[in-house]
């Protein structure tokens, strides 16, 4: 029974691993990517539209869509979901900044399933299907609607904090900031990429409105 418990142990060691290097790459590579095609349409249907239409004929799409993208956002969405709902809160008891960050790492996480799931179904589902084309009308008429619209600014804003603070907890984890003073510093540079990130991608959305 002892060793079927350290090896449990060992087991959820090297899950958590995979599933802290798998939310900066390729997730997290392709969500900044993502949202820098995205930011084409602030010059214009037809700049987004080549944009778009590059990545969509780029070699081995297919692949790369599902080993690069999906395996790996599936894996670091459902373990993700499993850590956060057997994660133990508390934040009236350890009010500290980086007990609500890990508190609202596991929140937007959730958040996240659900708007990746259903950003999914509007666009490259409804193109698998041969229901309509992913190019710029299709989320103008996405964002068209307000609610939608608000859905997609909550996502995104969920998306670049869940990078960016999950970039600082990955630095902690792998071993490269382990002093107190360069945690401070990756903090500030975290909040940066945060922020920058978070321009660009509610800029995107108001540019489809």
């Amino acid at each position: 029974m002892r060793g079927v418990t350290v090896l449990s142990k060992d087991s959820e060691f090297y899950l958590r691993r995979l599933h802290s290097l798998l939310g900066i790459i390729p997730v997290g590579l392709f969500l900044a990517q993502h949202l820098v095609i995205n930011h084409f349409a602030t010059q214009g249907p037809e700049a987004f539209n080549k944009a778009s239409h590059f990545m969509e004929s780029l070699p081995f799409v297919l692949f790369l869509e599902w080993f690069v993208i999906y395996l790996p956002l599936m894996f670091h969405a459902f373990y993700g979901v499993y850590i956060a709902f057997t994660a133990k809160n508390n934040p009236k008891a350890y009010g500290t900044f980086r007990n609500w960050m890990f508190i609202l790492q596991r929140i937007t996480g959730v958040i996240l399933v659900v708007f990746i799931a259903w950003h999914i179904f509007e666009t490259r589902f409804q193109k698998a299907i041969g229901a309509d084309e992913v190019n710029f009308d299709m989320m103008a008429d996405i964002l068209a609607n307000p609610l939608m619209f608000v859905f997609y600014v909550v996502g995104v804003v969920s998306a670049t904090f869940h990078l960016a603070n999950g970039i600082w907890s990955f630095l902690i984890s792998w071993g490269i900031t382990q002093s107190p003073r360069s945690q401070r510093i990756s903090t500030f540079v975290t909040m940066g990429i945060f922020l920058a990130l978070t321009v660009i991608g509610i800029r995107s959305l108001l540019a489809f409105v």
